[in-house]
């Protein structure tokens, strides 16, 4: 993996660059789909590649691990073949998952053991095997078996926690020296920054996976439920340290304001389910702000659902008629929603790496931040 860095804001520390994989290169900032199950839900490839036209997307180790199976990939070839995307794709190494499932799961040293969600069978996750996994289901950019902070935290569990992470991508480093990639292509290796919401933690953590001089670095433990001003602080914090040669990634994160707020912050990469969850449930993003399309108003409103959308669902479909697919539980009514909000995103990020480009990044997002946070 090679990382170009093109510019950074002169007002902030807002960067355009590019990442070069063997699938193809990546634009920064950019917003990443999740396909945590090889799919991104409700979304045709085709129109994923057409209209939303990510350069990257996601994928998550724990739901693969249990379903397809690894040996079902494997036999397909790696994931990029089994889900028919040629396309780069990041695996994130189920830590999340793990600490999502608080009530199913014992974390010890060794790893985590855990009840499946889907049938209750036990499973146990280690560093070393969820590299495995991971070389199994060939993604482009793998990341480190950490271990995610709840939210709030106490400070002497959150240290604990820290220091076992950093144990743990030891042992994920060490693993992976020995097992080979499975496709014929280079995967890179992204460990993860925790520390919860203690600054002096944040730092311990981005000066030692700085030190480990990974082809990118993350953030984790954010989006948790902490106040967007610690998030921030602690992004700020963090990039800080983080290399400047080197993609950051912040996991999780969030709505299309929290997206701009940390580019400005120097974050080069985001993923997070709230375009297509709420999307679900009838909220449309638009760069003039919120709308829940199940509200009555929008009962004869037969203008476009986003006359400044990019995707063909944008122009294509009326407010009213979108309300009425809601309404009658039509499914085609999500996945019109999906696409649209999807775009939205990665419409927002390819407008911020312009105004990067350009030299008028922060004028351009205290305009954007502003008209957003309205509902309409």
């Amino acid at each position: 993996m090679k990382f170009t860095l093109h510019d950074t804001d002169s007002q902030s520390k807002a960067r355009a660059g590019t990442i070069t994989t063997f699938h193809g290169v990546i634009e920064t900032p950019i917003f990443m789909p999740v396909g945590t199950v090889a799919s991104v839900k409700g979304v045709h490839q085709r129109e994923l590649k057409q209209d939303i036209d990510p350069d990257i997307i996601l994928g998550n180790t724990y739901h693969l691990f249990l379903r397809p199976k690894t040996h079902i990939l494997r036999e397909a070839g790696g994931l990029h073949k089994f889900m028919g995307w040629d396309r780069n794709i990041l695996t994130d190494s189920g830590g999340y998952q793990v600490y999502s499932l608080s009530a199913n799961r014992k974390i010890k040293e060794e790893g985590v053991k855990f009840k499946s969600h889907i049938d209750g069978s036990m499973h146990f996750f280690t560093p070393e095997n969820v590299m495995e996994i991971q070389r199994t289901i060939g993604a482009d950019i793998i990341m480190a078996f950490d271990e995610c902070t709840p939210y709030p935290c106490e400070y002497t569990y959150a240290e604990r926690s820290m220091k076992m992470t950093h144990r743990w991508l030891d042992r994920c480093l060490a693993h992976l020296e020995k097992t080979p990639v499975e496709y014929g292509f280079d995967q890179a290796f992204f460990p993860i920054v925790q520390g919860s919401t203690f600054k002096d933690l944040r730092k311990r953590s981005a000066e030692y996976i700085a030190n480990v001089d990974a082809e990118g670095n993350a953030i984790g433990g954010l989006s948790v439920g902490e106040p967007a001003e610690e998030m921030y602080e602690m992004t700020e914090v963090v990039c800080a340290i983080l290399p400047q040669d080197k993609p950051r990634y912040l996991m999780g994160v969030g709505t299309p304001i929290n997206i701009l707020e940390n580019i400005a912050l120097g974050i080069d990469m985001f993923d997070c389910v709230m375009p297509t969850r709420n999307a679900r449930n009838g909220m449309l993003f638009t760069a003039h702000g919120t709308i829940n399309i199940k509200n009555k108003k929008w009962e004869n409103d037969f203008s476009p659902v986003d006359g400044m959308g990019i995707t063909f669902v944008d122009l294509e479909y009326s407010k009213a008629y979108l309300r009425h697919l809601f309404a009658a539980n039509e499914y085609l009514g999500k996945q019109i929603a999906t696409i649209h909000n999807l775009g939205f995103y990665l419409w927002l990020v390819r407008e911020a790496r312009k105004h990067i480009l350009k030299g008028d990044f922060m004028e351009w997002k205290n305009k954007m931040v502003k008209q957003m946070d309205k509902r309409l």
